[in-house]
């Protein structure tokens, strides 16, 4: 791979099912193996970064690493400017996850796209006590 190459990898999504009835209960993404062999930087740290509707992350560089992204839930888009100044625009989602790999050195945003939030809403638990979980020091 040259060193400003952006690279995809397609990920593994298994469905998951229920230990009783066997109804599907939600599914699982395989974003890293070590025995894969699939990519080729070891990672050295793992993290989720989330981003509200309508927000953009970045854009910045990483210096010394690369960054590979997924996408675990809805879509984002990622902007990405080559070493040679051109602008990709990367949509990615959770329905078909795949790896994006960004070399160290090439600019990267994150954006998503979507315009609400999840089918969330807030209730009143006024009737219960949160007194119990307070920090008492």
């Amino acid at each position: 791979m040259d060193s400003d190459e952006i690279t995809f990898t397609k990920l593994e999504k298994h469905i998951t099912r229920d230990i009783n009835d066997k109804h599907e209960n939600g599914s699982l993404t395989v974003v890293w193996r070590d025995w894969d062999k699939i990519l080729p930087i070891i990672p050295k740290m793992v993290y989720v970064s989330s981003i509200n509707p309508g927000e953009i992350k970045g854009p910045h560089i990483h210096k010394n690493r690369t960054t590979y992204f997924s996408c675990i839930h809805g879509n984002v888009v990622l902007v990405i400017q080559d070493q040679k100044g051109k602008f990709h625009e990367i949509k990615i989602d959770s329905e078909k996850p795949v790896l994006i790999t960004v070399p160290n050195g090439i600019a990267a945003a994150i954006v998503n796209p979507s315009t609400k939030n999840n089918e969330m809403i807030n209730v009143d638990f006024s009737a219960y006590s949160f007194k119990k979980w307070k920090n008492k020091s």
